[in-house]
């Protein structure tokens, strides 16, 4: 399985903007920071303010920050709402056209294997996979 970048740069968007501390974040520092399109970038960070992780101000002095303490953010939560499905092979599609579908064996692995994932990042937040404030300052040269 493999995330999307959409999931990947949101992940990357709550770790900077936590790191960033209690200072407002704005796209397109966080877009310079990446390397990152900041017209891809402000859709993923629409979808992470709507679903609860970021707060935006707006206005010139504006930026993002955490909608919830990073102990609250957890990384399975953001994975689901950033992916659009979990159709890691043919036969977990909706109407699959997979002959074997209502025999086969392997979807049950496969959906084992899924839910191990998952519960992995189940167990994990955004605070267990934050950067020490001075390694983000020294990674993205911050002063």
């Amino acid at each position: 399985m493999q995330l999307t970048k959409f999931t990947d740069y949101g992940l990357r968007v709550l770790m900077y903007v936590q790191g960033a501390g209690d200072r407002l974040v704005t796209i397109e520092e966080v877009a310079g920071a990446y390397q990152i399109s900041k017209a891809h970038l402000m859709k993923i960070v629409n979808a992470l303010a709507r679903g609860g992780y970021l707060h935006a101000v707006r206005g010139r002095s504006g930026g993002l920050r955490l909608a919830k303490l990073p102990e609250n953010i957890s990384l399975g939560e953001v994975v689901r709402a950033t992916e659009p499905d979990f159709a890691i092979v043919e036969c977990f599609a909706e109407n699959s056209p997979c002959v074997i579908t209502g025999c086969c064996k392997l979807s049950g692995v496969l959906d084992q294997a899924l839910n191990g994932f998952m519960a992995v990042l189940d167990a994990h937040t955004l605070a267990d996979i934050a950067l020490d404030p001075t390694d983000f300052e020294v990674v993205f040269e911050l002063k």
